[in-house]
C-alpha cells in the first residue's frame, strides 16, 4: 500500500485521539461511583425488606396487644359485676356467697395473670417499634447516600461525554486528511490491536515497544517513503519520522 508520508503521519494523530477515547471510555466503566451505587442499591434493597418485616412484626404484636387488652377488660367486667353483686347483699347463701367469692378471687387472678401478658408484650412491640424506627433511618441514610452517588456518576458521565464528543469532532477532522484505504486498514488494526498504527522512534516499534533488527531496519531504510510498512512483531502500521533511527 502507498500513501503519502504526511497522510502516514496523520495516523499518529489518529491514534492519539483514539487512544484518548480508549482512556474516556475506560473511566466511563470504571468509575467509583458505579461500584458505590451497585453497593448502595443491594444495601438500599436489604434494608427495604428488612423494614417491612420489622413493620409486619410489629403490626402483629400490635394486634395482639389490643387482643390482650380487650380480655383483660372482659375479665375486669365480669370480676366487677360480680363484685358489685356480692357487695349489693343480693346473695344470702352461704354456698352461693362461697362461690361467689371464689369466682371473684379466680378472675382477679386472671386479670393479674392476663395484666403480665399486656406488659410483656407491650415490652416486645417496644422494642419492634424502636427497630422500625431504627431501620426506617437507615434506609433512608442509604437513598440520601445513593442518589448523592447517582448525582456524582451522572456528572461525572456528562463531563466524559462532553469531552468524548469533543474528541470525536477532533477526530472526524484527522480522519478527513486520511486516504481511504490506508484508513481501512488502520481502522482493521485498531480493532484487532487496539492500536492500529505506532510510531518507529529510534529503532522500536513504540507499539509493542519491540527493538527492530538490524535487517528490518534495512529494509524499512530501503523502502519508498510512501510506502506503509508494518511492524513485523505487532503487524501494526509503522510511522517513520526523523526520531526513527533510519
Amino acid at each position: 500500500m502507498k500513501a503519502a508520508p504526511e497522510a502516514q503521519k496523520r495516523l499518529l494523530d489518529l491514534a492519539e485521539l483514539d487512544s484518548v477515547l480508549d482512556r474516556l471510555a475506560h473511566r466511563r466503566r470504571t468509575l467509583p461511583e458505579l461500584a458505590e451505587i451497585d453497593e448502595r442499591s443491594k444495601l438500599y434493597a436489604k434494608l427495604v425488606t428488612q423494614v417491612i418485616e420489622a413493620e409486619t412484626e410489629a403490626g402483629d404484636l400490635a394486634r395482639e396487644q389490643t387482643k390482650a387488652e380487650n380480655d383483660v377488660d372482659a375479665v375486669r367486667t365480669r370480676a366487677d359485676r360480680d363484685q358489685k353483686r356480692l357487695d349489693s347483699g343480693a346473695v344470702t347463701s352461704p354456698r352461693d356467697l362461697a362461690s361467689l367469692q371464689s369466682e371473684i378471687a379466680s378472675l382477679h387472678k386472671r386479670q393479674g395473670d392476663l395484666e403480665e401478658v399486656v406488659l410483656e408484650i407491650m415490652e416486645r412491640r417496644e422494642a419492634a417499634d424502636t427497630k422500625v424506627t431504627d431501620l426506617i433511618t437507615q434506609r433512608d441514610e442509604v437513598r440520601a447516600a445513593l442518589s448523592a452517588a447517582e448525582d456524582r456518576r451522572d456528572a461525572a458521565l456528562a463531563e466524559i461525554e462532553k469531552e468524548a464528543a469533543d474528541v470525536q469532532g477532533r477526530r472526524g477532522g484527522v480522519a478527513g486528511d486520511i486516504p481511504a484505504d490506508l484508513l481501512k486498514l488502520y481502522e482493521k488494526l485498531k480493532e484487532q490491536y487496539g492500536v492500529g498504527a505506532a510510531m518507529l522512534h529510534g529503532g522500536r516499534c513504540q507499539g509493542c515497544k519491540v527493538a527492530l533488527s538490524i535487517a528490518e531496519m534495512n529494509s524499512i531504510k530501503a523502502a519508498p517513503h510512501d510506502e506503509v510498512v508494518r511492524c513485523e512483531e505487532c503487524r501494526r502500521i509503522l510511522v517513520r519520522t526523523p526520531e526513527s533511527g533510519l
